[in-house]
């Protein structure tokens, strides 16, 4: 099946359906503690530290941080729907997190202003051109402060080709099912996307492509912008749960110094 893609998807996906289709991932609260778990073993977190949630949608990851005693993060999204959405439910529970919209190839914010900037959920990988990527990863290079750590949680593509999935459907409670026709082609993943009401018909029909990176490409990449002491930890799942979560499933967790 040939998958037609708009490279610029990503500025419309991300918004009420994309909660309820992908709420497994990003609505879970015992699947974001065992993300920040593993993010605490990983790099030295302190109360005063600067932390950039960077590509980080409706701020799940820094309010369960602000809720540890980790009250300085900042959270930006291209999504204006995921900010306002996390705007509003920080506010509900008193946290003062600041929530930012922006590119994160070029957010304006001052250079080495963050002690670690995190790209947590799988958030590399959706710009068509590569060059996408490395412009946020040199954004992120140029926003940490010298010594500082950068943090990627992304699907580890070999594991990823090993157990390619074409095709996928879950249930959402007793109305909403979502299935996923999927193609591999190298180092990208196109795949389409329908969400079905059993009661009213269609509610999505859409496609989106996926850059996928194995340890050994994540860590060339990240020394060409100029990180180093650049670690991979391979396959994490925070799911207890068997099933296919998409491009969740079997994620590695890379850490990398700005010396």
């Amino acid at each position: 099946m040939n998958i037609e893609v708009n490279p610029e998807w990503w500025k419309e996906l991300f918004d009420e359906v994309y909660l309820v289709t992908d709420a497994r991932s990003v609505c879970d609260e015992d699947v974001t503690r065992r993300e920040i778990d593993l993010l605490r073993e990983l790099i030295p977190l302190s109360p005063e530290h600067e932390i950039l949630d960077l590509c980080g949608g409706h701020g799940r990851h820094s309010m369960e941080l602000h809720s540890r005693g980790f009250k300085k993060c900042t959270v930006l999204d291209y999504s204006q729907f995921l900010i306002d959405r996390g705007r509003r439910e920080a506010g509900r529970l008193g946290m003062e997190i600041t929530f930012l919209q922006g590119d994160a190839r070029a957010t304006g914010l001052p250079p080495e202003s963050f002690d670690h900037v995190l790209i947590l959920g799988n958030s590399l990988g959706y710009i068509a051109s590569p060059e996408g990527d490395r412009a946020i990863l040199s954004e992120a290079m140029r926003l940490v402060k010298r010594g500082g750590r950068l943090l990627i949680d992304i699907v580890n593509g070999a594991t990823l080709k090993s157990r390619f999935n074409p095709l996928a459907w879950h249930e959402i409670g007793d109305d909403i099912v979502v299935c996923r026709n999927r193609s591999l082609d190298g180092d990208m993943v196109y795949a389409r996307e329908m969400v079905i009401s059993k009661k009213s018909g269609l509610i999505r029909d859409n496609c989106y492509s996926l850059r996928i990176y194995e340890p050994d490409s994540m860590r060339r990449l990240l020394a060409q912008i100029g990180f180093s002491g650049v670690t991979v930890l391979g396959d994490f799942s925070p799911f207890h749960k068997i099933g296919d979560y998409g491009f969740m499933n079997s994620r590695m967790i890379v850490t990398a110094q700005k010396p």
